[in-house]
C-alpha cells in the first residue's frame, strides 16, 4: 500500500509540475492512445502498480490542462495545492460524511466550513448549508426548500402529498437564466419551459423597472454572475418586489456570489443578502477539486423538510447532521476541501484571489480592444466577451486558438452575436499566462482575418 500510494503521489505531482510545459489541449496521438484502455474485462486482476502506471501513461497526456493557468473556456478554477492534499487525505480516510455516527471528524470539519462560508459572505449565522456536487444540485436543493416553504404558505404539504392537486405556484426567471436553473426547476416538477421570463438589459440583468404585478406568492430565480457577461441582477429590488407578495427569491451565484468576498467588487452584489436562498460552486472561484457545490438557505426547517429522511437503522443524533440537508445520504467529505481552502487563504486570501482574476479579465479586455476587436460586455468580474467578426469568422478564430493549445477559450452566442468567451477563474493564472495567452489570441485572429 505504501509503495502504491507514494507512486500515485509522485505521478500526480509530476503531472501538475509539467502543466506549463504542454499545450492546454491533448495531442491527437495522446487521444488515439486512449483506445488502448478499451479492451475486454480481464478474468483475473492485474498488478496494482501496473494498473496505476497504465492509467498515468495513457490518461494523463489525454487530459485538458484545466488545472493550469491558461484554461479560460468555462468558469473552472484550478484546485489549490492545499485542497488537492486535503482531498487525498480525506479520500484515504474513506468516510461516509452524512452523519456523525460514521464520520465525527468530517461532520465537525464541515460544520466549521459552514460557519466560515456564512461569515465570508456576510449571511446570517442561522442559515443552513448543503455541501453538494455542484451548482446544478445546489440550485435543486435550495429550490426544493423554496417549493416546500411556498406551498406550505398556501396550505399544501408537498413533501407528503406531492404536486398532484397542489395550488399553482408561479415561477419567474430572468431571460438570461442559466440552463442549470431550468434543469433544477424541471426536476422539481415546475417544468423547464413553464417559468415566466423577466425582461433583461443588454448585459443580461433583470430589469427592475419592468417587473410585472404579483398576485401572490411566487418563486423568483435571480442571478449573480451571468455566465457570459458576469453581470449581476438587482437582487435587492427583486427581493422587495417578490417579498411584498409573499414570494421567495433564490440566487444562482455559481461564481458571482464570490464577488461579495472582495471589497473591490462587493458593491456589485449589494443587497444580495435580502434573498432567501443562494447556490454557488466552491470548485469555481474557491478553487477546490470537483465536485463541491454549496446551497445556502435562510429557512433551515424548510431545507430539512425537503431533504431529510428517517429510517429505523439510522441513528437520531443531536447537532448538525449533514444528511438532513442534502439530497444524498451517502457522500464524500467534500466539506474538508472547503475548510482547507478557507483555512489556507483566510478572508484576505479569498478576496485577493477574486480580485486577481478580475484584474486578469480587464487586461484581456483592454488588449483585445486596443487591437481593434469588439468587447461586448462590461467587464465587471472575470468574464470577457469578444467578437472577432461575423459568426463564421469568429468561430474560425476560436477554433484556431483551441487547436494551437497555448490557451483554451470557448465560443458562445450572446443576444444574437457569435463571440468568444474568456473566463478567468484559476489561482494558477499569472500575469505571464495572460500576456502569453493574449499574444496567441491576437496572432490567431490576425491569421484568420488576414487569410
Amino acid at each position: 500500500m505504501r509503495d502504491l500510494l507514494s507512486d500515485a503521489a509522485h505521478r500526480a505531482i509530476g503531472y501538475l509540475e509539467h502543466l506549463d510545459d504542454r499545450a492546454v489541449v491533448p495531442t491527437p496521438e495522446a487521444l488515439a492512445r486512449l483506445r488502448e484502455l478499451d479492451r475486454q474485462l480481464p478474468d483475473t486482476g492485474g498488478n496494482p502498480a501496473a494498473v496505476l502506471a497504465e492509467l498515468d501513461e495513457l490518461g494523463s497526456p489525454a487530459t485538458v490542462a484545466t488545472a493550469g493557468g491558461r484554461f479560460y473556456g468555462f468558469v473552472i478554477g484550478g484546485a489549490l495545492p492545499v485542497t488537492v492534499a486535503a482531498n487525498w487525505l480525506a479520500t484515504a480516510w474513506d468516510q461516509e460524511a452524512g452523519m456523525a455516527a460514521t464520520s465525527p471528524a468530517t461532520v465537525a470539519i464541515e460544520a466549521v466550513a459552514h460557519r466560515w462560508l456564512l461569515e465570508l459572505f456576510g449571511l446570517p449565522a442561522t442559515c443552513a448549508t448543503s455541501f453538494v456536487t455542484g451548482a446544478t444540485m445546489a440550485n435543486f436543493t435550495a429550490l426544493a426548500a423554496a417549493r416546500g416553504a411556498l406551498l406550505d404558505r398556501l396550505g399544501w404539504n408537498v413533501e407528503a402529498d406531492g404536486l398532484f392537486g397542489a395550488p399553482p405556484l408561479p415561477v419567474y426567471v430572468g431571460a438570461e437564466v442559466h440552463p442549470t436553473v431550468r434543469k433544477a426547476l424541471g426536476l422539481l416538477g415546475f417544468g423547464r419551459a413553464r417559468p415566466i421570463e423577466l425582461a433583461v438589459d443588454g448585459q443580461g440583468r433583470i430589469r427592475a423597472d419592468r417587473l410585472p404585478p404579483l398576485g401572490g406568492p411566487a418563486l423568483v430565480c435571480t442571478q449573480a454572475g451571468n455566465v457570459n457577461t458576469g453581470a449581476i441582477d438587482p437582487i435587492a429590488a427583486v427581493a422587495d418586489w417578490a417579498h411584498a407578495a409573499g414570494g421567495w427569491v433564490h440566487v444562482d451565484g455559481a461564481f458571482g456570489l464570490w464577488a461579495a468576498t472582495s471589497p473591490a467588487h462587493a458593491h456589485l452584489v449589494a443587497g444580495f443578502e435580502a434573498a432567501d436562498s443562494w447556490a454557488t460552486d466552491a470548485h469555481k472561484w474557491l478553487n477546490v477539486p470537483y465536485d463541491s457545490g454549496v446551497a445556502i438557505v435562510t429557512d433551515s426547517q424548510a431545507l430539512q423538510r425537503a431533504m431529510g429522511l428517517a429510517a429505523a437503522y439510522l441513528p437520531v443524533a443531536a447537532g448538525r447532521q449533514p444528511d438532513r440537508f442534502t439530497p444524498e445520504l451517502s457522500r464524500r467529505a467534500r466539506g474538508v476541501e472547503v475548510w482547507a481552502a478557507l483555512a489556507a487563504l483566510g478572508r484576505t486570501g479569498v478576496a485577493e484571489l477574486v480580485a486577481r482574476c478580475c484584474r486578469h479579465a480587464r487586461r484581456f479586455a483592454a488588449g483585445l480592444a486596443e487591437a481593434g476587436y469588439q468587447v461586448l460586455n462590461d467587464v465587471v468580474l472575470n468574464q470577457v466577451l469578444v467578437a472577432f467578426g461575423p459568426g463564421e469568422v469568429n468561430d474560425r478564430v476560436v477554433a484556431r486558438i483551441q487547436a494551437e493549445g497555448v490557451c483554451w477559450c470557448g465560443v458562445t452566442e450572446w443576444q444574437g452575436r457569435r463571440a468568444m468567451r474568456i473566463s478567468v477563474s484559476s489561482w494558477a493564472t499569472t500575469d505571464a499566462d495572460v500576456e502569453r495567452s493574449l499574444t496567441a489570441i491576437l496572432a490567431a485572429a490576425a491569421a484568420v482575418r488576414g487569410g
